[in-house]
């Protein structure tokens, strides 16, 4: 067969067709050939535009793969149309705005191809089509390498997207495809994403690696299973769940992952079962917000790389572990905010640096016949509201079994403490708690330690071999109720002396990280005062909570600053201190206070002697970048100079990382930062702002940006009501007071203002009350003798036009 001819085999029975022919196009031998026929493409190059439209097989020549390219100029190289069999090509595309192989119509299958392309996606599957893919690779480091849409779905075996500009595998539109057995790597969008209502996929024996994103990105109430699946090396999270996404995941490994392993929110919903989750840099599962849940079954938890807890909860989510091992990590399991909690059955925590589980702002934790050993702390139970039920637990090989302080009342049940160095149970601080039927031996200090002033009850517990004493409370101390003890002492209800604090600080130095210590027992002296010339920690946080609005940043504010303060105090004790990343990233509109909070955060650093001075150096790119090459250099550093012993702030930081950047000077500067944030990370403090998407991408420019990064605070847009109020304190500082009547017309202006990308924020509410005065100005200006009403009253007529 002749070089760029296609032969055609017709296997109709018919004596009036042809058996074979030769035809020097494809779209001829297509023209010509019948359900049915096999077309044998002879090597060589096609610059066609190929539609497959009746049930042929479309075949290069035995024993030479890749020998025949399907390359036209521009448009869909192959369209497949029918319930055909394609095997042995090799197709190319040019055209960004189309697909290399689209399958549109039918059950075809899909063998041994090779598309190797800089196209919108290497092969797009839409509608009804059903494809059968086996052995097919992409390259597309243009765009996206597989797209299925539009209700389309198929099968894909063996298949491998070795690069692609996107993501990997998209999936959206209703579609539902099935993997098996198939490698995605060196994509530059979500190894798999998986995206809107009634959409699914489901993959078996898959690789997920090399992802400059998320490994797997399911949202908009997508959902998928996975089996024997590996996600890896990733620069993002590894699996990412957003609003109301369903995700199970069975026997699947998620491991070496920057940040974390696992994140859901908005009312996602992930089932774990027979998983590993190792080495990662944030949190191995990170789990936010109101109906959001993970249920996770016979899974292992281990071995992080960062400074977080392996397992997060918060805002009001909920995660159920049974059978479970978390072990190697920095703490367990941190269960924070009312009506968030965590269920945990018949699972092991093991080789915890700090706290094993911690309880706080309201949350609940429940424990049934769990494993706590070798941690610092076994379970803190931290705050006022804080709570929930440790029942038949074991605590070994830890400094302090449970702790509950400042007004947090948790149930202990059936639970012994073995080997503490501290104390079995200790409360202070205004703790509670009902213990119940516990026991504690081989204390080297107290058994059950508490502090004056909290309202206990000790119930039927027992203590055996402990050190200092098996029972140690002052005379207004706890309910005891048929405990006992080895001591001959016995239970000792009325102690008289003041007892000796828990925590020897004066020992040698621990190896706990930053929550990880046992409170004293008497109050830490306050720290002295600063300077005339600066304002305390206490004063500057009182401004910040002042702000209108902002609660989740006050929130992260308060947590970075008590980490801060604990682990200060913690080396003035003598105690090792974790260290604390203090650069943060700020995402949010302009006008949501971040540069306020900023100058804010710096006063709290110097305040607590963190920063010499604690000022503020606000920065843009204009300010950073040069116009030629080594002037950027230079103006980077010179900013990182004039914030030496403050903080230096960069608005609109992503503009240093134009999307079409090319030879811009921008990623100079970014990697003149990163040298210089890690060559003095004690003396300046940087802040990046700008907005959430952009900011996004631009912590993945540089391999270094993002770990230079402790956490990423974002400024939601505010409410109607917030920027009412930010008008009733302009008003009250400028000494204007708003008529009857005027509120309601500002609300329903904030209301109806457009909310585009000029709405302003903060900003907004600011010039509507300028803009009120110079009206109200105006009208007065025209009376001969006006009152202090007239002088200081704004009206609705003085709101400004909507734009």
């Amino acid at each position: 067969m002749a070089q760029g001819t296609v032969q055609v085999t017709h296997t109709g029975t018919s004596r009036w067709r042809r058996r074979t022919g030769e035809y020097a196009s494809l779209a001829a031998a297509l023209e010509a050939a019948g359900d049915g026929d096999v077309l044998t493409v002879a090597p060589g190059t096609y610059r066609e535009n190929l539609v497959v439209q009746r049930a042929v097989t479309l075949r290069g020549p035995e024993g030479s793969p890749g020998s025949v390219r399907i390359a036209p100029a521009d448009g869909v190289p192959l369209t497949v149309r029918a319930s055909a069999t394609v095997q042995d090509l090799h197709v190319e595309g040019q055209d960004a705005a189309a697909p290399a192989l689209l399958v549109e119509e039918g059950a075809p299958e899909l063998i041994d191809v090779r598309v190797m392309t800089r196209s919108a996606s290497g092969i797009e599957v839409r509608g009804g089509a059903r494809p059968t893919v086996r052995r097919c690779t992409v390259d597309n480091p243009a765009g996206i390498g597989i797209a299925v849409l539009d209700g389309g779905g198929g099968v894909f075996e063996e298949c491998e997207v070795v690069a692609a500009g996107q993501a990997g595998v998209a999936v959206r539109g209703g579609a539902h495809p099935r993997l098996e057995r198939c490698r995605v790597h060196h994509a530059s969008g979500s190894g798999l994403s998986v995206t809107g209502e009634h959409t699914g996929l489901e993959a078996v024996g898959c690789e997920v690696y090399e992802i400059k994103g998320s490994g797997v990105q399911i949202t908009g109430r997508a959902a998928a299973h996975l089996t024997d699946c590996d996600v890896h090396r990733t620069t993002a999270d590894g699996v990412t769940l957003d609003t109301d996404a369903v995700l199970t995941l069975a026997d699947c490994r998620i491991h070496d992952i920057p940040e974390n392993a696992v994140d859901l929110r908005s009312r996602s919903v992930l089932t774990l079962t027979r998983s590993t989750v190792r080495r990662f840099g944030r949190n191995g599962l990170s789990v936010w917000d109101p109906g959001t849940r993970v249920d996770a079954n016979q899974c292992e938890i281990h071995d992080s790389t960062g400074d977080y807890p392996a397992v997060w909860v918060s805002d009001g989510a909920t995660a159920v572990l049974e059978a479970c091992r978390v072990h190697d990590v920095p703490d367990a399991l941190f269960v924070l905010d009312r009506g968030s909690r965590v269920d945990v059955v018949d699972s092991d925590l093991s080789q915890v640096r700090n706290t094993a589980v911690s309880v706080s702002d309201g949350a609940t934790a429940q424990l049934d016949d769990c494993r706590i050993r070798e941690a610092a702390t076994g379970a803190w139970f931290r705050d006022h509201g804080s709570g929930g039920t440790l029942a038949n637990c074991t605590v070994d090989a830890t400094q302090t079994g449970v702790i509950v302080t400042k007004g947090a009342d948790p149930t202990i049940e059936r639970c012994t403490v073995t080997s503490p160095s501290e104390a079995g149970f200790y409360v202070s601080a205004g703790g509670r708690g009902t213990f119940q039927g516990c026991r504690v031996a081989g204390s080297d200090g107290y058994g059950f330690h508490v502090m004056d002033g909290c309202r206990t009850t000790l119930r039927k517990c027992r203590t055996e071999r402990c050190s200092r004493g098996g029972y140690e409370f002052a005379e207004d101390g706890p309910v005891v109720e048929e405990c006992t003890s080895d001591e001959s002492g016995g239970v000792r209800p009325g102690a008289t002396a003041a007892p000796e604090p828990v925590v020897q600080t004066q020992t040698a130095p621990r190896t706990v990280g930053l929550l990880g210590g046992v409170p004293e027992q008497r109050a830490v002296p306050e720290p002295p005062e600063p300077q005339p010339e600066s304002r305390t920690s206490k004063a500057v946080l009182g401004e910040l909570d002042a702000l209108v609005g902002l609660e989740s940043v006050k929130r992260e504010v308060r947590a970075l600053t008590d980490m801060i303060e604990v682990g200060r105090r913690r080396q003035q004790a003598g105690l090792k201190a974790a260290s604390v990343r203090r650069h943060l990233v700020f995402t949010g509109s302009p006008g949501t206070g971040k540069t306020t909070v900023a100058r804010l955060y710096g006063e709290i650093l110097a305040s607590l002697g963190v920063l010499e001075k604690g000022h503020l150096v606000e920065v843009s790119r204009v300010d950073l970048v040069g116009e030629h090459i080594g002037s950027t250099a230079i103006r980077t550093q010179e900013a990182f100079q004039r914030a030496q012993g403050g903080v230096l702030f960069i608005d609109e930081a992503y503009a240093l990382s134009p999307e079409d950047s090319g030879r811009d000077f921008g990623r100079e500067a970014i990697d003149t930062l990163v040298k210089l944030m890690e060559d003095q990370r004690d003396s300046v403090v940087v802040i990046v702002a700008g907005y959430t998407t952009e900011m996004e991408r631009f912590l993945t420019v540089n391999p270094g940006v993002a770990s230079r990064f402790s956490r990423t605070i974002t400024f939601s847009d505010y409410l109607p009501e917030e920027l009412l109020r930010i008008v009733e304190q302009q008003t009250e500082e400028h000494e204007y007071r708003l008529a009857p009547g005027t509120p309601e017309a500002l609300l329903k202006h904030f209301t109806a203002i457009p909310k585009g990308p000029a709405f302003g924020n903060g900003r907004t509410a600011r010039q509507t009350f300028e803009s009120m005065v110079e009206r109200h100005a105006g009208r007065v200006a025209q009376l001969d003798e006006p009152s202090t009403d007239d002088l200081t009253l704004l009206y609705p007529d003085d709101l400004p036009e909507l734009p």
